[in-house]
């Protein structure tokens, strides 16, 4: 769905799963980080306003998005105990094609991790043409992607649950 469409920090609380007890991780680029910041903070706050502990959120910093992949991979080998890592960056359409790597490569490990992995990993990264757009969905016009990726986090962490709760024996 097109952000332009869609408020990316409406949920409704009554519709997720039960949160207390979870566990967090985020990795936070700090490349662009007006943006990255308040992506951060979206997640954060969302988190907290369903009952997460504050103490169950773990924050890790990487220079920029490129480095996502590394960094969650080192947090889901450090904290097994994490239910979801959200990756948060910003990456911005520049005159070269370093901006298509760059999104080619962190897409690419971010989903190789979640395959590979039992710790689910969200994309919370912003590839926009300009920083206008990047400003509209880290807290502005659209909301925060942050947001919308704490929810997401909640979700694929029950999920994670449910599928070890059925798993055949």
């Amino acid at each position: 769905m097109a952000t332009s469409e869609k408020n990316l920090s409406v949920y409704d609380k009554s519709t997720l799963p039960n949160a207390e007890d979870m566990k967090f991780g985020l990795v936070v680029s700090e490349w662009n980080p007006d943006i990255t910041e308040n992506l951060f903070q979206g997640a954060f706050d969302a988190f907290i306003d369903v009952g997460v502990i504050k103490e169950n959120i773990v924050r890790w910093n990487a220079p920029g998005s490129f480095e996502l992949p590394y960094a969650c991979k080192k947090m889901q080998e450090s904290f097994d105990m994490l239910d979801a890592i959200i990756a948060i960056g910003n990456v911005i359409q520049g005159e070269t094609k370093h901006f298509d790597f760059v999104c080619q490569g962190l897409t690419q490990g971010i989903m190789e991790l979640n395959l590979k992995s039992d710790i689910p990993i969200i994309f919370c990264v912003l590839t926009d043409n300009t920083k206008a757009q990047s400003l509209a969905r880290s807290g502005g016009a659209h909301g925060n992607k942050g947001t919308e990726a704490a929810i997401a986090a909640i979700k694929m962490a029950k999920l994670r649950k449910d599928a070890k709760f059925y798993k055949a024996d």
